[in-house]
């Protein structure tokens, strides 16, 4: 190969934060999902390395022009290779819940220069709403909602990006912002009420603490730049979300 970056060791673990035997793990997933079957002109690189070419190209936000050349493959040969392999590394829908799982959703702005399916939300920038549900006792992500405008409220965005049907017959924890949807939200004060009871209280504190998982794994998904600035049109930044997912709880699960 003529580029200078491969699945050595050395790149993997800056571009993945995942050890050689974890990426071992994710190379033989996407295999199993058919990934090294070649239809038509062969690939120029290994799975291993087009693994590796698309995890480079989530974590730096580069562009395909400028990612390639380190892979020695051309611009197209890479879009390629992304459109092929990106949909193999996303995660799965949640399979039916246990009866002792509890999932905790919440929404996140993504920022996308797609403007057919953005809105200025709440922090000014061109962004969508996108709803993530984790399971609360192992922390993996288990669903990602379709991308909606930015300036959706949490409320009606678990509704309309379809993972309220994965919250079905499992309590769900979430914020103040999702009254209506018969989540678990933390006490109100009722009109005329002064202050919460001394119980209230208490279940609210507990309840942040819960919450708290969503929120970390929210920020370990942005490590990967691609969500800060996403360039991809349509379906792009909520497949980026899905690859993303797999990578975090490959690492969760493998430790």
């Amino acid at each position: 190969m003529g580029g200078g970056i491969s699945a050595d060791p050395k790149w993997i673990e800056p571009f993945y934060g995942l050890t050689e035997v974890q990426f071992a793990r994710l190379v033989a997933l996407v295999r199993r999902r058919d990934g090294d079957v070649q239809r038509g002109r062969p690939w120029r690189l290994s799975l291993e390395d087009r693994v590796l070419l698309v995890a480079t190209y989530w974590r730096t936000n580069l562009t395909l022009r400028q990612a390639a050349p380190s892979f020695g493959v051309s611009k197209s040969a890479a879009d390629r290779i992304l459109d092929h392999l990106a949909p193999l590394l996303a995660i799965w829908p949640a399979r039916r819940p246990r009866e002792d799982t509890v999932y905790i959703a919440d929404g996140t702005l993504m920022p996308t220069r797609d403007r057919s399916m953005t809105a200025s939300g709440k922090n000014y920038r061109c962004s969508t709403n996108l709803q993530v549900v984790i399971d609360a006792n192992s922390r993996l992500v288990v669903a990602i909602g379709l991308p909606l405008p930015g300036s959706r409220n949490d409320c009606r965005a678990f509704t309309e990006s379809g993972v309220d049907r994965v919250c079905r017959g499992a309590p769900t924890i979430a914020d103040g912002g999702y009254q209506g949807t018969g989540l678990l939200i933390p006490h109100r004060k009722r009109r005329g009420q002064t202050h919460l009871s001394p119980r209230q209280e208490g279940g609210n504190a507990a309840h942040r603490r819960a919450r708290a998982r969503v929120e970390r794994a929210l920020s370990r998904l942005k490590n990967w730049k691609i969500l800060r600035d996403c360039r991809l049109k349509g379906n792009g930044v909520h497949q980026a979300t899905l690859d993303i997912a797999r990578l975090h709880n490959l690492a969760l699960t493998s430790r």
